[in-house]
């Protein structure tokens, strides 16, 4: 969980199929796996600097899968699947090619990941002529290999400059992050001071789950914490780590860091404008994209239905997914396209998530300094006298108030008018912060009442 390093496991439990089909599980070493996948994927006649980008985008993405516990959080016997759809392509019992199986044995220990982050890096791949993605393309890779790109260069190209290679990584047999027995008060040791650490930073985005010390001693003011994370995350609420709220906590524990890390790559939702223009779907490009694949990013971390992607500005497959997944969750018609029904309902579930979580300063700094961004824009609307049971509701009493199309949508020209009133209210208030109260104001001086 929260200070578990990534290590190179001995073996890899492959699901042959679908997550949820009856398939078989068959459990090869990493190696073996990895030169599997490659050898499938990628052809051997490719220059080496595409082949060994290829192989660490694998290796990259099923060590992302094992460190999250990616499905065995979800209950799943298994570390990864064969399938297309969700993981890499693998094919038990094949042979593999011998320069990239030589070109794995000296890689198989070395993966991606983001400067100033620990995990392993999900790094999505496709085959970049019948199927595109928000990741590696391999056919795009050989084509810069040609071009005279090293396999560094490549894989930046790709996922973008602020990425590094661990080499090396430790190895070690799998092992469960679970302590295989419930935590409760009494408890101690290590388990117990991961469980502490990971709650902690939790808090930081869920400030009603209480602070902990990090003692490795459950005592009862984890029990109280552990009992606030159950009730605000729908489990029974008995202040024990079982299996359940262990992995439950693990789950959003890795969620809030990738919010951290949609942060860090500057994804900035407020940077962007809000009004809805008309339906986006598989083939468009452009901001508006990106800004319907922001909000999806965020929203896929606190909604398990909703799959995550890359914010790249292209609507392809991942995005249709990932709108039709919404679709399903809101029992929406399943179109895959964002249509203006799905978009306002995004836009709700995503500005409360703005308001509640990302507008916390200590945790999403950044993401406060725009007039712009949903949480600013409750709390410009409460200091105007506008508010409301939703942000929406709030907008809607602002524009109708002050002459605009009344949207609840926070469009470009209802966000100036905020900013107007706002700063005129700023400046107002700056004018009696300088007047002279009328006498010297020292220890015990109150307010008149």
């Amino acid at each position: 969980m929260a200070q578990r390093l990534p290590y190179v496991p001995s073996y890899i439990t492959v699901h042959l199929g679908p997550p949820g089909a009856s398939a078989e599980n068959v459990t090869v070493s990493f190696q073996d796996y990895v030169k599997n996948v490659a050898s499938s994927e990628v052809y051997p006649t490719w220059d080496e600097d595409a082949l060994r980008a290829n192989i660490l985008a694998i290796s990259s993405f099923a060590l992302n899968r094992i460190y999250t516990e990616f499905y065995r959080v979800r209950g799943y016997p298994f570390d990864i699947t064969s399938s297309t759809a969700y993981d890499q392509q693998f094919y038990k019992g094949r042979s593999y090619f011998s320069n990239i199986s030589r070109l794995v044995d000296s890689l198989f220990d070395d993966y991606i990941r983001r400067v100033g982050f620990i995990e392993p890096l999900a790094a999505k791949f496709c085959n970049g002529t019948t199927v595109s993605c928000e990741g590696l393309s391999q056919w795009g890779s050989q084509n810069l290999a040609v071009r005279g790109y090293g396999w560094l260069q490549i894989l930046k190209n790709y996922y973008g400059q602020g990425i590094e290679i661990v080499t090396d990584a430790p190895k070690a047999e799998y092992r469960e992050s679970y302590p295989g027995s419930a935590l409760r008060v009494g408890s101690r040791g290590r388990s117990v001071a991961q469980l502490q650490t990971a709650i902690n930073r939790i808090s930081q985005n869920f400030p009603a789950i209480p602070k902990l010390s990090v003692d490795g001693i459950f005592g009862s003011g984890t029990e109280a914490a552990v009992r606030v994370f159950q009730r605000a995350f729908g489990l029974g609420e008995d202040g024990i780590v079982g299996r359940q709220t262990w992995y439950a906590v693990e789950r959003v524990f890795t969620g809030v860091l990738r919010l951290a890390e949609l942060s860090s790559q500057g994804l900035r939702y407020e940077d962007l404008g809000w009004e809805f223009p008309e339906p986006l779907r598989v083939g468009d490009r452009g901001e508006r994209v990106r800004q319907l694949q922001y909000m999806l990013a965020v929203v896929a971390q606190f909604v398990q239905a909703v799959p995550s992607l890359a914010v790249d500005g292209i609507f392809g497959p991942n995005t249709r997914d990932a709108v039709a997944a919404f679709q399903s969750y809101e029992d929406f018609p399943v179109t895959g396209e964002a249509d203006d029904r799905t978009w306002d309902a995004l836009y709700e579930l995503y500005s409360g998530i703005d308001e509640r979580v990302l507008g916390n300063q200590a945790a999403f700094p950044r993401f406060s300094s725009s007039p712009t961004t949903a949480v600013n824009a409750r709390q410009r609307l409460e200091a105007l006298g506008y508010s409301g049971s939703s942000l929406q509701q709030a907008l809607r009493s602002f524009q109708s108030a002050n002459g605009l199309a009344v949207s609840g949508r926070l469009t470009e020209e209802s966000a100036r008018a905020i900013t107007q009133r706002y700063q005129t209210l700023d400046f107002s208030t700056a004018t009696r912060m300088t007047q002279y109260p009328g006498a010297p104001l020292s220890v015990g001086s109150r307010d008149a009442r």
